[in-house]
């Protein structure tokens, strides 16, 4: 289990905005891609949600844009857990070209894990948490 998750993407022409660069709500769909890949090299996928009888859904996003994207280029998004709560956790993302290295965007995302049939928060079984390291920035790079 690593720690930090890298999912690489290919700018497509779908992605590119009027402005010429790739549109802020592809930012969140890469983020969101990202997280449902982390999760199903975790070996939870969809199904293991469902047996318990949980999924997540998001209660806030945060992203930084600090560098444009363009068609053809090839990005890396790294995400991370970075911080457990009752029933939440915190995710962190670093969004970058591949080609130089640059940082493209900074975001996190926090998910709270609901109780399906009840529609309501539930506490993170051990089972899950066990499954996800925790990483914090503050103690190394990324």
């Amino acid at each position: 289990m690593a720690a930090i998750y890298e999912h690489a993407v290919s700018v497509a022409s779908a992605d590119i905005d009027m402005q010429g660069h790739v549109n802020n709500l592809v930012y969140l769909r890469w983020m969101q891609d990202a997280a449902v890949a982390h999760s199903v090299a975790e070996n939870w996928g969809k199904r293991r949600y469902e047996e318990l009888g949980c999924g997540w859904v998001v209660r806030a996003h945060s992203i930084e844009y600090l560098s444009p994207a363009f068609e053809g280029e090839e990005v890396v998004i790294k995400t991370w857990l970075s911080e457990y709560f009752t029933a939440s956790v915190l995710r962190q993302y670093e969004i970058c070209r591949v080609s130089d290295g640059r940082t493209l965007a900074k975001a996190e995302t926090k998910w709270v894990l609901i109780d399906m049939a009840k529609r309501t928060p539930r506490r993170i079984p051990d089972e899950i948490l066990n499954a996800f390291q925790l990483f914090r920035q503050d103690e190394a790079s990324v």
